[in-house]
């Protein structure tokens, strides 16, 4: 099992982080930002990764810090769980539609952090019970979790009209496209996908 723990403390946030790459989807979740909750159980369900994810921060100010740091843990600790990377498919990509919306990740487990952001929103924030949410934080999400975790990642919404739509179809595309390139390769045996003999 390729499983990994993770705790980041500053004087903004604190969170800690369990994942389980080999796992079934399962999830707790729990980051104080319901919105934010919902997409990382999307992200857990559909990479079949198991996640536990305990978060406190400043909300009282914001939500900028503990969406931001939130990605960075994440990336951290599906690093920290993927050791050398040997095996693993590396590189792969997904289309999810999500009712008007579609939306594309396609993404390299590279170990050089690199974000391609093609992404547009038609309101600055969601709204939902539970407060506002900034449509800008979900950049800083996918920014911090890709340099975290040393993945090239290109997100794309092709196009669409519900905000909640767009980000949450790429949510499911980034956790489809993780799901195949954690995979091992059976034809690459235990061998580091590169010519360089390391990632």
């Amino acid at each position: 099992m390729r499983t990994a723990e993770y705790k980041r403390d500053t004087s903004e946030t604190s969170i800690s982080v369990d994942i389980n790459i080999d796992g079934t989807g399962k999830y707790d979740i729990k980051t104080g930002i319901g919105f934010l909750d919902h997409m990382l159980e999307q992200l857990s369900k559909h990479s079949l990764i198991d996640m536990r994810i305990k978060a406190t921060g400043d909300t009282h100010i914001d939500y900028h810090h503990t969406t931001e740091d939130t990605g960075i843990a994440i990336g951290e600790c599906l690093s920290k769980a993927l050791g050398n990377r040997q095996g693993i498919t590396r590189y792969a990509h997904s289309y999810i539609p999500m009712d008007e919306t579609l939306s594309r990740v396609a993404l390299d487990l590279s170990n050089r952090p690199y974000l391609i952001w093609k992404v547009k929103f038609n309101a600055p924030k969601i709204t939902s019970s539970q407060g506002d949410f900034d449509t800008e934080l979900f950049k800083e999400w996918f920014q911090a979790f890709a340099q975290a975790s040393g993945t090239t990642l290109h997100v794309e919404n092709i196009y669409g009209e519900n905000n909640h739509h767009i980000i949450e179809s790429c949510f499911k595309a980034l956790a489809r496209s993780l799901r195949n390139a954690v995979a091992i390769n059976e034809r690459e045996g235990m061998n580091i996908p590169s010519t360089k003999g390391q990632l």
